[in-house]
């Protein structure tokens, strides 16, 4: 999936907390934001979707962030809370997708994202067929549509910017492997 995509839904699984703590409703959203970008980075050091991917192991310390910010809600730990659990969607929304692979819709990978308590790949369900597909556009317009209406400022911008990625992209996509392959 898309980074942007990801980077949304960080920010859509930190509105509910508008209704308990609208006060800290917008340091959530941001921290949402960059914990939904933040395992994307293992693309730059290490082996993406393994480095820094952790669809189970993620949850071990978000739910007891989660548990540490109801109790003692400050922007610190609502912030370290939310992005913990975006990093944690993040992973496991990866298993949903497509393998790893520069020509995705060609299936030649079924690795989708790395287990490691279990030590092995989880298959690729294609649910959302690959990054830049369709399906991953209206993931991202669908997630985005919390930071665009119920939030204003910085948060607003993101999503707004990361929708305005998504669609060029998603159009040059399936153009784009030969240009990658010229790098790698």
């Amino acid at each position: 999936m898309m980074v942007t995509s990801h980077a949304v839904v960080g920010v859509a699984v930190t509105t509910p907390i508008l209704v308990v703590a609208p006060d800290l409703a917008p340091v959530a959203a941001l921290a949402g934001f960059a914990g939904g970008v933040a395992p994307d980075l293992d693309l730059l050091v290490g082996t993406h979707r393994k480095t820094l991917h952790f669809p189970l192991l993620a949850w071990v310390v978000a739910v007891p962030a989660v548990a540490v910010a109801a109790v003692v809600p400050s922007p610190a730990t609502v912030a370290v809370a939310a992005f913990l659990v975006a990093g944690a969607v993040h992973a496991g929304m990866d298993a949903f997708g497509a393998g790893e692979e520069m020509r995705p819709w060609e299936r030649t990978s079924t690795e989708a994202v790395y287990l490691h308590p279990a030590g092995r790949w989880l298959r690729a369900r294609y649910w959302v067929p690959y990054d830049g597909s369709a399906r991953d556009l209206g993931l991202t317009l669908v997630g985005a549509l919390p930071g665009l209406l119920l939030f204003s400022g910085l948060v607003r911008l993101l999503c707004a910017t990361a929708v305005a990625v998504a669609v060029p992209y998603t159009l040059v996509r399936k153009r784009l492997p030969p240009y990658f392959e010229r790098i790698v």
